[in-house]
């Protein structure tokens, strides 16, 4: 599973604008929504009811809020990169600007598991962190996640 079948250039936001990390999670899912066709509201508080679990802030600026929807084709990703950090309740208690929205389907357990820890993988790779927080550029940022990706395989 390599991260071009998580996300693609459309699914990220260079510079988003958000207060809050109830509005990050808002932005997150209205792009999320608008992907895959399925009720904004819908993704919203499904991502919602998971960060109550237990915050996906994790650590050094990144959060990675996923959730599973009943009507969803496959996994979808939807990345931000926040012009200005947010709390965000994470394991270090640092503000968060680079997140990961990862929804899967219902019945998609190992696979869902495996995104989360792909995606994971590629966010602890501090080098490419820093080098999509430098980056304003959509397709920038895709190439950057999927040659990292694309390295970390070979």
């Amino acid at each position: 599973m390599d991260v071009d079948t998580l996300i693609d250039p459309g699914a990220i936001l260079p510079d988003l604008r958000a207060n809050s990390k109830k509005q990050v999670l808002q932005e997150l899912a209205a792009k999320a929504a608008e992907l895959t066709g399925l009720a904004e509201r819908e993704i919203f508080e499904t991502v919602l009811a998971r960060e109550k679990l237990g915050s996906t802030g994790v650590g050094n600026g990144i959060a990675i809020p996923h959730g599973k929807l009943a009507d969803l084709g496959g996994i979808v990703g939807v990345f931000a990169r926040l012009t200005r950090p947010v709390e965000f309740d994470s394991l270090d208690d640092q503000p968060v600007d680079i997140v990961f929205l990862l929804l899967a389907p219902q019945g998609s357990g190992a696979d869902h598991l495996k995104a989360l820890s792909k995606v994971a993988r590629l966010l602890r790779n501090r080098k490419i962190v820093e080098e999509i927080r430098e980056t304003r550029d959509a397709h920038a940022i895709y190439a950057l996640m999927t040659n990292a990706m694309a390295q970390n395989a070979a």
